[in-house]
């Protein structure tokens, strides 16, 4: 690490400090210089260090829909002590590379936006930085899946759905694809043979076709390929054998969010409000970007504030019971919390996950603290920790998207917090 900057895969980039936004002007300005404006059209709006200013703004490029928060007031969630603050800001943890660190010190070099704990349902920390406010909703990416599939598991529990029936039994457009064969409870665990890949510094990725086909990234001149998600679904071809072993691949969880908008006729953004946002005393509305025909983009177009977020989270801490009332069946959060095999999910090859699992769209941990994460590209993240009774929401705008490249700093600063919070 060099002074102001970090490096990653032999780049250097600009830390946490020297990237911020709101210092390096992006959007500032009546109009902004060209040289600072952040446009869909010129397909760079989620490259560093523009992402920094692009995850607390993205209903200003794409199409969204609204995540209604419900006429209720917001639920009082209360503010961090001082003593808490500065006593987390001081924790000490050696990171997986051997380095000594200190939280407060360590947040710039997880490019942190924003990061809040709760402990036993209280705040005991809230930090914001860059373009983040307690206000605005921030990107989820791939925690949305963990919201979705959460809804899913319900709906198996209630008896909508049956995750042993084959995908083409809901959706007969799937016959001759990818999931022809697949049951939907492969779906949700991410077992599924698919030839589809989601290498983000691949260029050539499959997931910039779904991307492109979602409206999600610009399409060039000329383009003639699927126009929305469902089309993008139907290309897919198989490759390997379902059931055998843990691959994650995002359109897993857009094919799930089929399903269940087939069998239930309510759209994705509707359930999450009805079945969550609404009853937890939410902030703020969520959003969700969307496809040219309004799909919803189930598989990481969330995006939410801070301490909804962290609602969330202990919605799930707690078993999902809020308030007195079952907001999701008990017996679905327990599901969860005791993962999956771990022999499948071995062989996916994430070196820095040793002994996880995964569990409809949740990485089950199985550590000491009994934890289980939404996790999201660019660092994005939600730790739920039963064993230190406490949840962890945090936002971030990372240069690289894969989490190999936080993880050695997260995981161990999540673990010593936990062991503090819990008394050793």
């Amino acid at each position: 690490m060099a002074d102001g900057f970090l490096t990653f895969d032999g780049v250097a980039y600009p830390d946490g400090v020297a990237s911020d936004p709101v210092r390096l002007g992006w959007m500032a300005g009546t109009p902004p210089p060209p040289e600072r404006q952040v446009r869909f059209e010129d397909d760079r709006f989620l490259d560093f260090p523009q992402i920094r200013w692009t995850l607390s703004h993205m209903r200003e490029l794409v199409p969204t829909v609204n995540v209604w928060r419900g006429p209720e007031p917001a639920g009082a969630l209360g503010e961090p002590r001082a003593g808490d603050l500065h006593a987390i800001d001081a924790l000490a943890f050696t990171d997986m590379n051997g380095a000594p660190r200190r939280w407060a010190e360590s947040l710039p070099d997880t490019y942190t936006d924003g990061i809040l704990v709760l402990h036993r349902g209280k705040p005991v920390y809230e930090r914001y930085f860059g373009a983040l406010r307690p206000e605005l909703p921030h990107s989820c990416f791939s925690i949305t899946k963990s919201y979705a599939a959460t809804l899913a598991a319900a709906l198996v529990h209630e008896h909508v759905l049956d995750e042993n029936h084959r995908i083409s039994h809901y959706l007969p457009e799937m016959k001759g694809t990818a999931y022809d064969h697949a049951i939907l409870r492969e779906v949700m665990d991410m077992q599924i043979g698919v030839a589809y890949s989601e290498l983000y510094s691949d260029p050539a990725a499959h997931i910039w076709e779904y991307a492109r086909a979602g409206g999600l990234r610009p399409r060039p001149a000329g383009y003639g390929g699927p126009q929305n998600f469902y089309e993008y679904l139907q290309t897919l071809k198989a490759e390997g054998s379902h059931g055998q072993a843990f691959a994650y691949k995002t359109v897993n969880t857009e094919l799930m969010c089929w399903v269940m908008k087939r069998v239930t006729g309510v759209p994705l953004a509707q359930m999450l409000s009805d079945r969550i946002w609404s009853h937890l005393g939410c902030e703020q509305d969520g959003y969700l970007t969307a496809d040219p025909i309004g799909v919803p983009m189930g598989g990481g177009g969330l995006h939410a504030c801070l301490r909804d977020l962290a609602r969330f989270g202990e919605l799930m801490r707690c078993d999902g019971a809020w308030n007195g009332r079952q907001l999701i069946p008990a017996a679905v959060a327990a599901d969860i919390r005791h993962g999956s095999d771990k022999a499948k999910f071995a062989k996916a090859g994430y070196t820095l996950l040793p002994g996880y699992s995964y569990r409809s769209m949740w990485w089950v941990s199985h550590n000491e603290l009994g934890a289980y994460e939404g996790r999201g590209i660019h660092g994005q993240r939600l730790y739920i920790a039963p064993g230190a009774d406490m949840v962890v929401a945090r936002f971030a705008s990372h240069p690289i998207a894969a989490s190999a490249a936080n993880d050695p700093i997260t995981l161990p600063a999540l673990l010593a917090l936990g062991r503090m919070l819990r008394g050793g």
